[in-house]
């Protein structure tokens, strides 16, 4: 299994035991803070399956070239790189949105929807010519 493959499947372990322990936690009314559900869901949706989906693919789809199998290196971890950082964006300033609203932490969720749409879009573009027909 690739390194980079490797990383992909240990984060989105990392996030899926996050994305549990922030479900029970929103289920404790005492321990309650708005902003969680959303972080739910992205640590389950981005940070497990779709982190798990992009690791295995870029490790199974048909090879690149025989001298990048997986496609540019770079693009990999830059997919990585801007996943979790956008996903780290939003754990944090989810819920400080819904504790004291800020226009500094609107702008923060507006950075880490473009970081994890530009991961979708590096994805996209590592893995559109390992999908052509032969």
């Amino acid at each position: 299994m690739p390194t980079l493959t490797r990383w992909f499947v240990k984060a989105s372990l990392i996030s899926l035991v996050f994305g549990l322990v922030s479900g029970v936690w929103q289920q404790i009314p005492a321990l309650g803070i708005s902003g969680i559900f959303p972080v739910y869901l992205h640590l389950l949706t981005f940070g497990w399956l779709t982190q798990l989906i992009f690791g295995i693919a870029i490790w199974m789809f048909p090879v690149y070239s025989k001298a990048q199998p997986r496609g540019p290196e770079w693009l990999g971890w830059g997919i990585f790189a801007s996943l979790n950082a956008g996903l780290l964006l939003r754990v944090v300033f989810e819920p400080l949105q819904g504790l004291s609203p800020s226009t500094f932490g609107g702008w923060m969720l507006v950075a880490a929807a473009l970081l994890q749409w530009l991961a979708g879009v590096g994805f996209i573009v590592n893995v559109w010519s390992r999908v052509r027909g032969k």
